[in-house]
């Protein structure tokens, strides 16, 4: 997996399948149309250096791959954040669908290795676009590990978590329990063809009758045909609980982009690969054997202890490096937590109706799209209603001192 905050270290898992084969922020809510448009289905991914191989993987067929364009070499840290990454990713979808025949019903989030864990954050920050999402290989860890996962968010889009690692069930199955939308299978016999026929199951509802959107971040506030603009944390409404997925501190120690391999069996903790320019203190091969005295068995234990460290402090440990023993004196990192306050939306079209129902917590503003098949009809949100919508469209909807006020969406 790769380090997505500055320093941290990296659980990587490896995967075998397909190797033979060579190994938003507000955006636009999308116009109401009678049908959506014929084009070729799409894996899309975050990482512009996985896009040879997923063309590789396609190129006999109709399928088309998209990734964002590489980062400069001048790229600014901020650009260089996975919720950057994210939001590049939006607009190059956004363009292959406007430019590059690309049906936006079949558009599938896809990462491998070292990217599966991007898959399971980025379907939790952007649900909107996919259809589905793949991962192969890796684990969800990391991503549970940064606060963001909320359950809700993959209601409409399901997960297939292909992976070998011995606790990879057990850890799929307590996710499921969390409300995750996931299905998890062994790499044993599983084939391109089954892979890719797994994914053509699933179609993206451009307007879907029931929606479910949980976010800490303005930045990613698109829920299908809802877009929150005003937030404000006093709106409290006790119907929606918060998702969030539990998981360890994300502790890690401040040794630089390192990655190991979850299911090595020990003893310690083999360092199995650096990050690009790495300038830290570890070497290939090296294996962490103690830290604050303590011995480290294998990695799975070494990641248990690390997410149980809730305290920056400076610590001392043991490596072994061929037949030399190394101490080396290093800091426990614990990432900084976001605020607990998120803001959810659920909404609903009841078609017998011909009603909108909404109910939000910590919003006091948002757009909703119509379209045309859900008028004449009208919208209650949070108790307060519109008793006729005539015309599809964009709505902006407010709420002001028990209020509800409409107006057509400014340009």
């Amino acid at each position: 997996m790769k380090n997505w905050s500055r320093k941290s270290a990296i659980v990587c898992a490896t995967i075998s399948l397909l190797a033979a084969a060579g190994a938003w922020a507000q955006g636009t809510l999308p116009e109401p149309a009678a049908a959506a448009p014929v084009g070729s289905p799409a894996v899309a991914m975050l990482e512009p250096a996985d896009l040879p191989q997923w063309q590789a993987w396609t190129r006999d067929s109709a399928w088309k791959a998209i990734a964002p364009p590489p980062l400069a070499a001048d790229a600014t840290p901020d650009m260089r954040t996975i919720d950057a990454r994210i939001l590049a990713l939006d607009a190059a979808v956004h363009e292959a669908i406007r430019s590059g025949g690309v049906d936006p019903a079949r558009i599938y989030l896809v990462g491998r290795g070292d990217n599966a864990a991007a898959v399971f954050y980025a379907v939790s920050r952007l649900p909107d676009p996919w259809a589905a999402a793949l991962a192969l290989g890796g684990s969800p860890e990391p991503a549970l590990t940064t606060g963001r996962i909320f359950a809700a968010n993959f209601t409409s889009v399901p997960v297939l978590w292909v992976s070998a690692g011995a606790n990879d069930a057990e850890l799929a199955a307590k996710l499921k329990k969390a409300g995750l939308n996931l299905e998890w299978r062994t790499t044993a016999g599983l084939t391109n063809t089954a892979i890719f026929g797994w994914m053509l199951q699933h179609r993206r509802d451009e307007f879907p009758a029931s929606i479910d959107c949980e976010t800490n971040a303005p930045a990613f506030a698109r829920c299908y045909w809802i877009q929150l603009t005003k937030f404000d944390p006093t709106e409290r409404n006790d119907v929606l609980p918060q998702t969030r997925v539990a998981s360890g501190s994300g502790a890690s120690l401040d040794l630089g982009d390192f990655r190991f391999k979850l299911d090595d069996p020990g003893p310690g903790l083999v360092v199995s690969g650096l990050g690009e320019k790495y300038d830290g203190p570890l070497k290939m091969g090296d294996r962490i054997l103690e830290l604050e005295g303590k011995p480290i068995g294998n990695a799975r234990q070494y990641a248990e202890l690390m997410s149980q460290k809730v305290e920056n402090r400076r610590v001392v440990i043991l490596v072994e490096r061929g037949t030399n023993r190394i101490r080396i004196e290093t800091s426990i990192i614990v990432p900084r937590r976001d605020p607990a306050v998120t803001a959810r939306v659920q909404a609903h079209y009841d078609a017998e109706t011909r009603q909108i129902e909404i109910v939000s917590r910590t919003i006091t503003e948002m757009r909703v799209t119509v379209p045309p098949q859900w008028v004449p009809g009208g919208l209650s949100w949070n108790g307060l209603t519109i008793d006729e919508i005539n015309k599809p469209g964009c709505i902006l909807l407010t709420i002001d001192k028990e209020l509800l006020h409409a107006a057509v969406c400014p340009q």
